[in-house]
């Protein structure tokens, strides 16, 4: 049985899948010629990532289809319901880049805080002087409050770093169910620590010194993030979005840079991916990654090694 990883598999997945009978098949195919490469190549299980779509017209002309996979957790670029109405399987990997998203998350949260950003693209410049008192006037993250919008395992991960750098965590989820959370040392829990998520965004963003967004882009396209939201937030908020570009609305995102509202931001993704505006590139105060929250070694292999698992759970080995 012949698979397609058209973004690409870890090696440790195409271990497993080849160990049980499969091909797989890793040469990058053009979203123009997906449907007749799957149909000549008798193709019956399509992987993708972020780059490549799976929609109404793919399914429709790939009869021989059997399952469509996502490395990752967002499925915002295949058309589900329509597939799996339509007798396809469609899997992903919601937990297997759970920890490298949280601690990129983390990283951003600490060059927002000391200008990272900034004093590593213009040190060049060898204006140490000016350079020292523009980036001098950093904020510590310990004391300060945290709000997580989104509490699923990346959300709750992110917690566990935040609350270990001694951040004050609020969780806006829209199930308020009490988390017993707990606090990893090394490989061991060294405590637990009760969350309990709130439904209010509003209740949520008034007293937040930082952001962080962990939510599917919205069934309506609308933003969770918007002019009204800015509004709401205290002067000198800081941002991390690396959940989907469009949960922010990046008009009013520059608005809120601009009047002062909001000091800081870093985004991982962007509306126009992968193409972003170059406001947002180029802005001062915007820390930019180009979609890498789940670009690690361990991810991948994590990711490649559930897919395959997941794969031979519906069709077995041959």
């Amino acid at each position: 049985m012949k698979i397609l990883a058209n973004d690409g598999i870890s090696n440790s997945g195409i271990k497993v899948l080849t160990e049980s009978g499969y091909r797989v098949l890793t040469e990058k195919v053009k979203q123009e010629d997906l449907i007749q490469t799957i149909n000549d190549q008798n193709i019956e299980i399509l992987l993708v990532r972020s780059a490549t779509t799976a929609r109404k017209d793919l399914i429709d002309a790939c009869p021989n289809l059997k399952i469509i996979g996502r490395g990752g957790v967002g499925m915002d670029n295949i058309d589900v319901q329509y597939a799996r109405d339509n007798g396809r399987t469609v899997i992903n990997t919601p937990g297997a880049s759970s920890q490298s998203v949280a601690e990129l998350v983390m990283g951003h949260l600490f060059a927002i805080s000391r200008s990272l950003h900034g004093s590593y693209k213009n040190m060049e410049s060898h204006d140490f002087k000016t350079l020292k008192k523009k980036y001098g006037k950093g904020v510590e993250l310990r004391g300060k409050n945290l709000t997580i919008i989104g509490f699923g395992r990346i959300g709750q991960k992110l917690a566990q770093y935040a609350i270990g750098s001694g951040m004050n965590v609020t969780a806006v989820h829209s199930s308020a169910q009490r988390i017993n959370l707990p606090i990893e040392l090394g490989n061991s829990t060294v405590a637990s620590v009760e969350i309990n998520p709130i439904k209010s965004l509003e209740e949520g963003i008034k007293n937040a010194d930082y952001i962080s967004l962990h939510v599917p882009k919205q069934a309506n396209g609308s933003a969770v993030l918007g002019e009204k939201e800015f509004e709401i937030m205290k002067k000198n908020v800081r941002i991390v979005n690396t959940a989907r570009g469009g949960v922010i609305n990046e008009d009013a995102l520059l608005a809120a840079l601009s009047s002062g509202k909001v000091a800081a931001v870093a985004l991982d993704v962007f509306e126009n991916e992968p193409n972003p505006r170059k406001e947002l590139l180029n802005h001062p105060q915007i820390a930019c990654t180009p979609h890498i929250g789940a670009g690690t070694n361990e991810a991948q292999d994590r990711i490649g090694t559930e897919l395959a698992k997941t794969i031979i759970s519906h069709l077995g080995e041959f």
